[in-house]
């Protein structure tokens, strides 16, 4: 049976509301320029005919099936193109507070996930060996704004999903998932609804930051934008524990890292798109709207670019290390001031399932300082700064290799590349019953930030006082673990942009953009857009750039010449 031909047979007596809006749809189809290569003869012909039927007939389409044919009409309308590129609208989720208290962590989850450094950043071992070496969890998905639809089996099977350059794997939840709550609240995917479905039942397990899925590998058609990519590996995903994915807004994850971050290996879908040449070049790119008010999310584009999106030229930078979109940034700049950590380099990640930027506590803290961020105050960096400021200084002012002089004082121990906590064992204080080796333990990585710090205001010329004075100050305003910092609403015009050096250029942000605001009027509440991510050398140091950096900055990954480039958003 036709389109239109079951379109007759779900005509039903309703009286006359939905004319005008027939007569519309025909009215656009016939005025609109690409008419004949956006709709078929089919829906042409339904509108034509409904339109006739509804007027002699006294009769109308049925709700169901005039949104069912509106819902296709705008389908077209969004991904069709003439240029050769597709195109997926990416819908905006406002940051809400709901969301981002049952996406936050307790104490005891951070300190868990800290000391196992679960599993979201992972490298190859740069010896050679097989073996990944683990960084850190990171991936908070509760505070994804931006999201787009797929489908999935033949008939496409809907879900939203988070377009992630930092993983690669694409997973939904199965019909199979019985016992997780987070299930009971999104679409599942249907095996025996597919004509295309094929059994794979391989085992799978994806931990994130804020939360885990486990599940097994199916294989099937997706379908992106307009696109059919056939016979995709993804996980059904049985389970999903927590609380994490029940408040989401979206289904599942698309992955599009590299196969190198692949779990089981699989193959993402940006792979497949390419080997079956469903695109003209093997690039893709992101425009993400941070207008708040702006009625579209952005626009993922999919085998090119799209001018539009951006003003002037992209700056181009190699990617470095395969499996996530890393590539290599200059120094931090907080106003027009560098902060020198990251002078001789640092490593660098385009992440779009993140929202946040992350990176060394020590340069956050600085950040926290400039913009008037209140964090937690630090026992073991207050205690640094008592009693080895003027030490570490005078090794400073000596000549002293920064990255040694925490080996120096006795609080770490070199080993080629940093400092290293010296592993003091818990020793109890016979006099007041109270443990010091926790503390210890904890004074090495506060050194480091020390280090840095005292660094920086030597360069400016301060005096041993101001200098200590500083970085007591900075204690105060060291980041919450795994967490966000606030800062008053009011003073967002006052705060220095932030600049992050790329291929020799400075890509600022303003405080409007580097700023998350929560809310609405006097319940407004203000989140620093940065957060602590401590990645040791040679991982590290590490900076991940997410939405908010990309919202700013137009992002093109390409993956025919392994590079990331970065123009500002139009």
């Amino acid at each position: 049976m036709s389109s239109s031909t079951y379109a007759y047979a779900s005509l039903k007596s309703k009286g006359s509301d939905n004319k005008k809006i027939l007569r519309r749809l025909y009215s656009f189809c016939l005025v609109s320029p690409s008419s004949h290569q956006l709709f078929p003869l089919s829906l042409l012909t339904f509108a034509s005919s409904a339109l006739d039927i509804s007027v002699n007939m006294g009769i109308t389409v049925k709700g169901v099936v005039l949104s069912l044919f509106i819902s296709s009409l705008l389908f077209s309308l969004v991904f069709a193109s003439d240029d050769g590129l597709v195109r997926i609208g990416l819908k905006k989720m406002k940051p809400d507070r709901n969301n981002r208290l049952a996406g936050r962590l307790d104490s005891k989850d951070r300190e868990a996930l800290r000391a196992s450094i679960a599993k979201k950043y992972r490298f190859p071992n740069d010896l050679g060996d097989s073996e990944e070496t683990d960084i850190v969890a990171l991936k908070n998905y509760m505070d994804a704004q931006y999201y787009g639809e797929i489908g999935v089996g033949t008939p496409p099977q809907k879900f939203t999903v988070i377009f992630d350059t930092g993983s690669s794997n694409l997973w939904v939840p199965s019909s199979r998932c019985y016992f997780s709550v987070a299930c009971f609240f999104h679409s599942k995917y249907k095996s025996e609804d597919s004509r295309t479905y094929k059994k794979n039942g391989k085992s799978a397990s994806i931990q994130y930051g804020t939360g885990a899925i486990s599940g097994f590998f199916s294989n099937d058609n997706v379908q992106v934008g307009k696109l059919v990519v056939k016979d995709n590996e993804f996980i059904e995903a049985t389970e999903e524990p927590g609380v994490t994915f029940v408040a989401a807004k979206f289904d599942g994850i698309l992955g599009l890292g590299f196969q190198e971050i692949s779990v089981g290996d699989a193959v993402p879908v940006w792979y497949n798109m390419i080997k079956q040449g469903l695109i003209h070049d093997q690039v893709f790119s992101f425009w993400l709207n941070r207008n708040i008010q702006g009625e579209v999310g952005g626009e993922l584009v999919f085998g090119g670019v799209d001018p539009n999106h951006y003003k002037g030229e992209h700056t181009y930078v190699p990617v470095t290390q395969k499996g996530y979109w890393q590539f290599n940034m200059g120094d931090v700049l907080i106003g027009e001031k560098p902060t020198g950590y990251c002078a001789g380099g640092c490593a660098a990640i385009a992440d779009s399932g993140t929202s946040l930027l992350a990176g060394p506590t020590s340069v956050i803290t600085m950040i926290n300082e400039a913009i008037g961020a209140t964090g937690v105050a630090s026992q073991e960096c207050k205690a640094v700064v008592q009693q080895y400021g003027e030490t570490i200084i005078d090794l400073l002012v000596s000549g002293a290799q920064p990255m040694k002089i925490c080996s120096k004082v006795g609080l770490c121990t070199f080993d080629g590349t940093h400092g290293v906590s010296m592993g003091i064992e818990n020793v109890a204080d016979e006099s007041n019953g109270k443990s010091s080796g926790s503390l210890r333990g904890a004074m090495c990585p506060a050194c480091e930030m020390a280090v840095v710090w005292m660094q920086n205001q030597l360069m400016d010329n301060q005096t041993q006082d101001r200098i200590l004075n500083y970085a007591d100050k900075l204690c105060d305003r060291m980041p919450n673990p795994m967490g966000e910092s606030a800062v008053d609403c009011k003073s967002i015009p006052s705060m220095p942009p932030v600049s992050f050096t790329i291929g020799g250029k400075a890509f600022k942000l303003t405080p409007e953009q580097y700023i998350l605001k929560v809310g609405e009027g006097s319940e407004a509440q203000c989140i620093s857009g940065f957060t602590a991510l401590d990645v040791s050398p040679p991982r590290g140091p590490l900076w991940i750039l997410g939405d908010i950096f990309m919202g700013g900055y137009h992002t093109v990954f390409d993956f025919g010449k392994l590079r990331v480039g970065f123009a500002e958003a139009a």
